[in-house]
């Protein structure tokens, strides 16, 4: 029997190409972008050289057309999908009272409405094969809220009540959907902090430093995995005991 296939949105982030890398020795993995797509192909290329089996996919996830035009083709081309990582997502700092309705949609259909648009195109697949595993990927700031983040923890909550949801409408169809809510992540997003900053960061979490990426992966890995086959509707949170 061949490996089972995932998906990873997002791979072109600090968080999700931790998830490729990570996961690339037991699935068959698609690493998905939207922008960045050279850094993935060059992410595939790199693990396919290693014997990996990782291939790079693409759509605008906020389109739920584009979302499933690129279903039918994983679908097709490898026979249905074990799991997915959705990692996919952007931020916006600024006041509530001067974000734009373009900004205000931009964030939720970027963060959340492609979950939607995800899971509604693969749980068909699924549900018939009565087997799968959901992650999706909120943030800290889904469960706390943060000043001047408005739409950014609007769609992040949003993600864990999707995750709920779904965790209880097909859990009898053997699909498990969980939540994972990181803390302050050493990524690009971190690119534009002071040292300053990310002291001060550092020192809100119990732990008192920054997390990684491949601490994120690494769970994401276990709820995707056997292990964790008693695991659904949970909201597993990675801050370094911020919350």
């Amino acid at each position: 029997m061949g490996k089972k296939t995932v998906l990873v949105t997002g791979a072109s982030g600090g968080i999700g190409e931790a998830c490729v890398r990570a996961l690339s020795d037991t699935y068959t993995v698609l690493a998905h972008a939207n922008h960045g797509t050279e850094k993935v192909q060059a992410l595939c290329r790199e693990l396919c050289d290693l014997g990996r089996d990782v291939h790079a996919v693409r759509a605008d996830l906020s389109r739920s057309g584009e979302v499933r035009e690129m279903a039918e083709e994983i679908l097709s081309l490898y026979h249905g999908l074990y799991g997915m990582v959705h990692c996919a997502g952007i931020a916006h700092t600024g006041l509530l009272m001067d974000m734009t309705d373009e900004e205000w949609d931009r964030v939720l259909s970027t963060n959340l409405s492609s979950a939607f648009y995800l899971c509604r195109a693969f749980l068909p697949e699924m549900i018939r094969r009565q087997s799968g595993a959901i992650v999706l990927i909120s943030s800290m700031w889904g469960v706390a809220g943060a000043s001047c983040e408005a739409a950014y923890s609007a769609s992040k909550a949003g993600l864990i009540g999707l995750g709920k949801a779904l965790s209880r409408e097909y859990g009898l169809s053997g699909i498990r959907v969980n939540c994972v809510t990181p803390g302050v992540i050493d990524t690009a997003m971190m690119a534009s902090y002071t040292e300053a900053d990310r002291t001060e960061l550092a020192e809100t979490a119990s732990l008192g430093r920054i997390g990684t990426p491949e601490e994120v992966a690494g769970i994401c890995r276990f709820l995707l995995g056997e292990e964790a086959s008693f695991i659904t509707g949970q909201v597993i949170g990675v801050d370094g005991g911020f919350l």
